[in-house]
Formats: structure tokens, sequence, C-alpha cells
């Protein structure tokens, strides 16, 4: 897990990479919530997850987090730095068949918007997204499947903005979005990140036997 410095578009940003364990394999890149950083346990948690798999994987801080240059902007300079590091990745990866960007909060925002400019995006998760704190009207139309996951007792992430996105996704054409709502479970799904996690496993799992390893 070496740390990494990747230029970004307003100076440098941390990161921590694992090369895959094979040539040609996939890419994953994953985004942490605001506040918070790449070290963040769930954000950790999907990273070790597709290391785990022989992604090459990649975490890293947004713009002023940690040792990364640079101010928070609200999402829009953080989506310039998914971009710059998703680059990053993919130039020591040209051959990989295809991309995932895993998120939570803040960063299944970002995520979201990431696979929307990038065609190679073939999976996603996204822990708790902020439907009801952000504007995902750009999903118009979502190009990938994708897991979309949150809790029941969340009270950030509010069970009805969630719900609103994933119903207005469910209605279009080529993708398939699965949707799991934890019970009990709030904010950052406290003590339940086994759970979470073995949810996700899942996911990937069956997507890398079916639909992606076509």
């Amino acid at each position: 897990m070496p740390e990494v410095i990747i230029p970004g578009p307003e100076g440098r940003l941390e990161g921590r990479y694992t090369p895959g364990r094979a040539p040609r394999v996939p890419v994953a890149i994953i985004l942490h919530p605001h506040p918070g950083t790449m070290n963040d346990a769930l954000t950790l948690a999907m990273y070790n997850s597709f290391t785990r798999r022989g992604f090459a994987t990649l975490r890293f801080n947004f713009r002023g987090i940690g040792k990364s240059q640079g101010e928070f902007d609200n999402g829009i300079g953080e989506l310039s730095d998914a971009a710059s590091a998703l680059d990053w990745v993919q130039q020591f990866n040209p051959e990989a068949p295809f991309t995932w960007v895993g998120g939570f909060a803040f960063g299944a925002w970002i995520g979201m918007q990431l696979l929307m400019r990038r065609p190679e995006i073939r999976g996603f998760l996204s822990l708790a997204p902020p439907a009801n704190l952000y504007d995902f009207g750009f999903l118009a139309p979502c190009p990938s499947s994708g897991l979309i996951l949150n809790g029941a007792s969340d009270e950030v992430v509010t069970t009805g903005g969630v719900q609103k996105l994933v119903d207005k996704l469910k209605t279009q054409k080529h993708i398939t979005i699965t949707h799991q709502v934890m019970d009990g479970a709030g904010y950052g799904f406290p003590g339940r990140h086994d759970e979470v996690m073995a949810i996700v496993d899942h996911y990937v799992d069956m997507r890398l036997s079916t639909d992606l390893a076509r």
C-alpha cells in the first residue's frame, strides 16, 4: 500500500495505491466522505475489498485534506481531483478491461458524477449517497449498474432522499440498480461495518461472475 503523489488540478494529491496482481487487471478508485480522509474506515474497507480481488486500486485525499494541496471546493474541484486521480492510475494500467468507483457519502456523490464522464466505469458502490443534500440530477441517464446502500436510521442521509434517487434510476433501461437499506443503521453505519462489507463483497462477486466477466 505505498504512498503516492498524484498531480492534481491544484497541486499534489496524496494517495495510496496497490498495483494489480496480474497483467490487464481492472481498476478501482475509492472516494472518501466530507469531512473525512482516505483513511476513513469504510473507504479503507472498500479499498481492501478490491485489492483482495487483484484490482489495481487507488484511494486518495481530496484537495485540502492531509498532504493534498488546495482548498475545499464544494464538489466542483473534488470532481476534477477524482478525474485526475483516475487518469493517473489508468496510465499504469492502459489495458485495464474496466473500472469501478466506490464512494461513501460525499465520495459517493463525486463517484457518481465521475461515472457520467468516464465510460470505462462499469460498476459503482454508493454508500449513503447524500441525495437529500446534493443534486443528483446529472444522472440522466445513469450509464452503469451499481449498488446503493443506506441506513434506515441515518440522521444525515435521509431514507426518503435515497429512495427518490433509486426510484428515478430504476426507470432507466440497460442498467440495474441494486438497493439495500440496513435496518437500524445510522450515518456511517456505526458498529455495522462488517455487515456493510458483506453486502459489498457479495455484490462485487456477483457482478464479477456474471456481466463483468463477459
